[in-house]
């Protein structure tokens, strides 16, 4: 098995290697954590139609394109923009290496909440009662203990990047990801043993349709489908630069999209019938009035729940073990993008680039540990509008700047020309327009979570 391309950079030892890594660059917290959180704000079932309909026909066509560059370029998205597009393509790339650092930089702070929620479960630490869980999150998931744990998973994540694509990258993936897949699929089919979880499945899968025009609910079912596939941020791009020529790269698109969205949905499947059963609405905010914190009520609210069941502790101590695993293998591809750039770009030797930059990355999640509200607005700016713009670009990059260079990459393993010709449209005439709009409705919201984090409100 190839294990170096012919340019001398690190390749995947085996498909099932990058295929589980670049499913696990797409499932993390995005999948389990955001994705819930946010389909509660925006109407369950009609946000998971939005969310479905923006991965197969926007986010399929921008992972393949994304693909297609970075297996064609062999180098880092900073460096691969500019072969493509030229010079003035340049910002593009370094957008990329900034969602990746900035993303990673409040991503670290939630990890590092599912790290410590997973070991106090195991020793019988988080209180039972609401108020007791509310109050164990507000002690933990601000200042000097979240930064402890936020600083213990950057380290974690370091040390695995630094290790390399086979030894660290792959190896991680292939023990993390069927242990996260076999944990939650345990945890959705208990879940049907709950009484009066079936409200709970109607909510999520009965959609209410007139929600489906809501220009809220759109915007936030692209932003959660492009953050939950690690799209417009360069992520799928590095992984692809480590691939062997002749692989089927829309094949490589159908798995991983597919399996990023069946976890996110079998992770809803887990969450909601909870939620229902336990009567816990208003605190996440099905009831009508949205939690003080979104960000953390899953936090809050299902802990005290399950732990309410004789086999509680060990449910909560699995559900937070499964988000530790999720967010550690989003974790490893977010560096990874910043320390191929740097390598890429400047030189500099693995180890250097991952603890130099991983400790930038680490200070630059202070702010998040401290203060919930510019956790939010960073998720917002990097994590919606970014990664917006970020796929934005690199559709007008491939469906127009690099569109024959791209079709003949693709046909290396797609022989089909009209399949090949049905991607081309998507990313030249559906992609464009839809994501500018998507962008300009982002906007305002970005502008409302700053106003809270600066007191304008």
């Amino acid at each position: 098995m190839q294990t170096s391309q012919g340019n001398g950079r690190d390749a995947w030892a085996t498909r099932a290697g990058f295929v589980l890594a670049a499913v696990g660059s797409a499932v993390g917290l995005g999948n389990m954590w955001r994705f819930s959180y946010v389909a509660a704000e925006g109407g369950g079932a009609a946000f998971v139609l939005l969310y479905l309909g923006f991965v197969a026909f926007i986010g399929m066509p921008i992972m393949t394109s994304e693909l297609v560059v970075g297996r064609m370029t062999q180098v880092s998205p900073v460096q691969a923009v500019k072969q493509l597009g030229g010079p003035a393509w340049g910002p593009l790339g370094v957008l990329f290496a900034f969602c990746g650092f900035g993303i990673l930089s409040y991503y670290s702070v939630i990890a590092g909440w599912t790290m410590r929620y997973s070991l106090d479960a195991l020793r019988g630490a988080i209180p039972a009662d609401p108020t007791g869980a509310a109050n164990y999150f507000g002690s933990v998931g601000t200042g000097m203990p979240a930064i402890i744990t936020h600083v213990l998973f950057m380290v974690l994540t370091i040390l695995i990047v630094v290790r390399g694509i086979k030894k660290g990258l792959e190896r991680a993936a292939v023990i993390l990801m069927p242990l996260l897949f076999f944990i939650l699929v345990g945890l959705a089919l208990w879940a049907t043993t709950l009484s009066g979880g079936g409200a709970g499945y109607a909510y999520y899968l009965k959609p209410q349709f007139g929600e489906l025009f809501d220009p809220t609910i759109i915007t936030d079912a692209a932003g959660q489908a492009f953050f939950s596939l690690s799209l417009g941020m360069g992520a799928i791009m590095t992984y692809a630069s480590y691939l062997k020529t002749k692989t089927n790269l829309a094949k490589e698109t159908v798995t991983i999209a597919v399996s990023d969205f069946g976890v996110a949905f079998i992770a809803g499947l887990f969450v909601f019938p909870i939620i229902f059963h336990f009567g816990i609405e208003d605190a996440i905010g099905l009831g009508g009035a949205i939690a003080d914190n979104t960000v953390g009520t899953l936090f809050i609210a299902i802990p005290p729940a399950l732990l309410s069941l004789p086999i509680g502790q060990w449910i909560v101590a699995a559900f937070f073990v499964m988000l530790f695993f999720a967010a550690l293998t989003s974790a490893i591809s977010l560096l990874e993008v910043v320390v191929t750039a740097v390598i890429d770009s400047w030189g500099w030797e693995r180890r250097k680039a991952a603890m130099v930059f991983g400790a930038g990355i680490l200070l630059a999640g202070i702010p998040s540990a401290f203060n919930l509200n510019f956790l939010d607005f960073a998720d917002k700016l990097v994590g919606n509008l970014f990664l917006i713009l970020g796929g934005l670009l690199i559709s007008i990059l491939v469906g127009y700047r690099a569109r024959d260079r791209a079709d003949a990459e693709l046909a290396q393993g797609l022989p089909n020309a009209n399949l090949r010709q049905a991607w081309a449209g998507f990313v030249r005439y559906v992609a464009p327009p839809v994501l500018l709009v998507v962008f300009f409705f982002t906007i305002p919201k970005v502008w409302t979570v700053f106003k809270t984090l600066v007191g304008m409100n």
